[in-house]
């Protein structure tokens, strides 16, 4: 039994965002640099939830706080290109979110890179761990991966 991680397909992934390559994303190797991955993935979850109006920003008394994030690299990924970014829940805890990503370069049909990503939900005040809201949890729902595990 092997550890080595795969890339995963496009159908893996139940929803999908559009984030265009910048020039300042390529490094002096030519490709989009390792670190530009987590700011693709916290755009992707970020503007899901934003859009899907399940986040405030600016005022919202819930806030969710990365607590963990992976990355596995397979294929290069550079400017200019569209990646598009696919995005499900692995996990939704009582007060955690575990999201993974799949990035594809342009119309590819594997990943060139699959993360994970994981969100504590905390108030925003006090930043202690509360309940994911019920229109966080509604919103993320769609996405979830594996619907019939226990939360």
């Amino acid at each position: 039994m092997s550890d080595r991680q795969h890339p995963l397909p496009r159908e893996s992934f139940p929803h999908f965002q559009a984030i265009t390559t910048r020039w300042m994303d390529n490094d002096v190797y030519g490709h989009v640099n390792n670190v530009v991955h987590y700011s693709y993935f916290d755009t992707a979850v970020n503007r899901y939830l934003i859009e899907a109006g399940a986040l405030d920003i600016h005022a919202g008394e819930v806030i969710g706080l990365v607590v963990q994030t992976q990355c596995h690299y397979f294929e290069s990924l550079a400017f200019p290109q569209t990646v598009h970014a696919g995005l499900r829940v692995a996990r939704l805890g009582r007060s955690s979110v575990t999201y993974e990503l799949g990035l594809f370069a342009d119309d590819a049909p594997l990943a060139a890179a699959v993360g994970r990503f994981v969100h504590v939900y905390v108030d925003r005040a006090t930043r202690r761990p509360v309940p994911v809201p019920d229109p966080l949890r509604a919103a993320l729902a769609p996405l979830l991966v594996n619907p019939q595990e226990p939360a």
